[in-house]
């Protein structure tokens, strides 16, 4: 069943006492045991709905745990979609040995009943005794991200899980709110619709039609760093050199996600600029296809980049589409010759016809938005006219280029 709601998460720390963190951890170790008392009940019945396992395991887990009611009936749904998995796995292969789920990791639910969040940046928590309330380690920037989930009432706070990692605490926080709209639903199938393009690429990691350029300069320089240094610690093949490695990528890691969120984010802001209801790129398999195994790193860099637009432009009611990126690098958007001497350079494209000079990546990304408006009219359910967005205005099969006001 397709789920209604946007979904995010918000990590934080809560700030402790010693009491505090010793409560906690006795309510972590309780929460094991009632999840595994569940799941070996869930095991015996062969039951894995939420509620018949409720029925079935919550005297049993109230008896030997000192959990509260709320948070022992989290542990049986908890323990019921670890079943409910495990019963998915067999019928997609029926020969795979299946185990009872056991519960190990130092982690305990919280919901709406069991946690309270407070407009001062506290939280309260239920705990094996009493409850605790502390502050949390917000960021002192109001830019924060946790911010706009925390102070935006369209939020809803929902089941959240607290963590214990050598000593260290953190509150993944579940927010959840209605998905808007689409807004190609909202104006119907008569409308004219505005597409964007985007070019994915090695030295622009990402261009549109509308002339946002995205650098890879930076991520290919940090890279190549990486990559140069692991190989020298790989030789030496000591303990604290493997270690640093897998500090290293951590730190990679990050600064990647970090950039590709914000590439994300103005190529959503270009599109919400422009009135745009899609995003067209190019078809992900196609890359995988044709870029060599040296460019695997940019390859998993664009899917991540691509997952990440769809996520936020879900939020934004804006549909992601794809296309087959054939001859996207060659054939010119101006007269619509297509060659592979258009391509003077790896950045240059002229063609070989017109004359049209342009960037390259700037010609793949409106060819890619083209090749998805030229498909909306090959629709027989779409009555209006599509249209691909440009740096100053747009244009259309029927009317050509129309500049903005």
């Amino acid at each position: 069943m397709a789920d209604d709601y946007l979904r995010r998460t918000a990590i934080t720390r809560p700030i402790l006492t010693h009491e505090q963190k010793q409560l906690l951890d006795a309510t972590i170790n309780e929460w094991k045991t009632a999840c595994n008392t569940s799941s070996q009940i869930g095991w015996k019945h062969g039951e894995t709905r939420k509620t018949y396992l409720q029925d079935l395991a919550y005297d049993e887990v109230r008896e030997e745990t000192r959990l509260g009611s709320q948070h022992a009936i989290l542990a049986t749904h908890q323990a019921a979609a670890a079943l409910s998995g495990v019963e998915e796995i067999k019928e997609l292969d029926e020969e795979y040995k299946t185990s009872r789920p056991e519960f190990t990791a130092e982690t305990v639910k919280y919901d709406a009943r069991t946690m309270t969040l407070f407009d001062d940046g506290t939280v309260s928590l239920s705990t094996v005794e009493d409850r605790i309330r502390c502050d949390l380690a917000l960021p002192d920037d109001e830019d924060g991200y946790q911010h706009q989930y925390l102070e935006d009432e369209d939020w809803e706070l929902t089941e959240s899980t607290l963590s214990q990692r050598d000593g260290d605490y953190y509150l993944h926080l579940g927010f959840r709110k209605p998905k808007p709209e689409k807004q190609v639903e909202q104006q119907g199938d008569d409308e004219d619709r505005t597409v964007l393009g985007v070019d994915l690429g090695i030295v622009n990691i990402a261009t549109t039609s509308t002339a946002y350029f995205a650098s890879g300069r930076e991520l290919r320089h940090r890279h190549r760093e990486f990559e140069r240094i692991r190989g020298n610690l790989q030789q030496t093949g000591t303990q604290s050199a493997h270690r640093t490695i897998q500090l290293m990528s951590g730190r990679e890691s990050r600064y990647v996600r970090d950039v590709l969120h914000r590439v994300a984010n103005n190529i959503i802001e270009e599109a919400l600029e422009h009135s745009c209801e899609y995003i067209a790129f190019e078809n992900l398999r196609h890359i995988r296809e044709r870029a060599p195994p040296v460019k695997e790193f940019h390859q998993w860099a664009h899917r991540q980049l691509v997952d990440l637009v769809e996520y936020k432009g879900d939020a934004e009611g804006i549909s992601v589409e794809y296309v087959d990126p054939e001859n996207t690098s060659r054939r010119c958007p101006e007269c619509g010759h297509t060659s592979e001497g258009n391509r003077v350079r790896q950045a240059e494209f002229e063609c070989e016809s017109c004359g049209a000079t342009a960037n390259a990546d700037y010609v793949g990304a409106k060819n890619v938005g083209w090749r998805y408006v030229r498909r909306g009219l090959q629709s027989s359910r779409r009555t209006g006219d599509s249209q691909l967005a440009l740096k100053s205005g747009i244009v259309t099969p029927n009317r050509g280029f129309v500049p903005s006001d």
